[in-house]
């Protein structure tokens, strides 16, 4: 295995790992994040708890996805996507740290994808 190869699988299970964990977390319910859904789009306890149940499947998707066929903008999405559930954090009152915390969930899917564009062009 080259080290391409082997920098493309350490960030295609990374990015799978991310993404397969907080889906089953969000399929199981997880209440922190239904409680932060109800409060940032002022749905009740049940609609929230029913979107995260959507969220953690798509997350699920997107995991195996990235882990069997990666997809450019499915990165791209992933990338979109950890970016915005790490600035949930201080927009429901929790520090800006645990925003900063969370930007290898950002960076992982976005260093995979440029590095798709990147050996592509070769």
């Amino acid at each position: 295995m080259t080290n391409a190869q082997k920098l493309e699988w350490a960030l295609r299970i990374g990015v799978a790992g991310e993404f397969m964990g907080h889906g089953l977390l969000a399929i199981q319910g997880k209440k922190d994040w239904i409680g932060w859904i109800s409060q940032m789009i002022n749905v009740d306890q049940s609609t929230a708890a029913t979107l995260l149940l959507i969220v953690g499947i798509i997350d699920v998707a997107v995991a195996l996805t990235v882990l069997f066929k990666p997809i450019n903008w499915v990165l791209l999405w992933a990338t979109f996507w950890g970016f915005w559930t790490a600035l949930v954090r201080p927009l429901v009152g929790q520090s800006w740290l645990d925003f900063i915390e969370r930007f290898a969930n950002i960076g992982a899917p976005l260093a995979l994808y440029y590095f798709y564009k990147i050996n592509s062009k070769k």
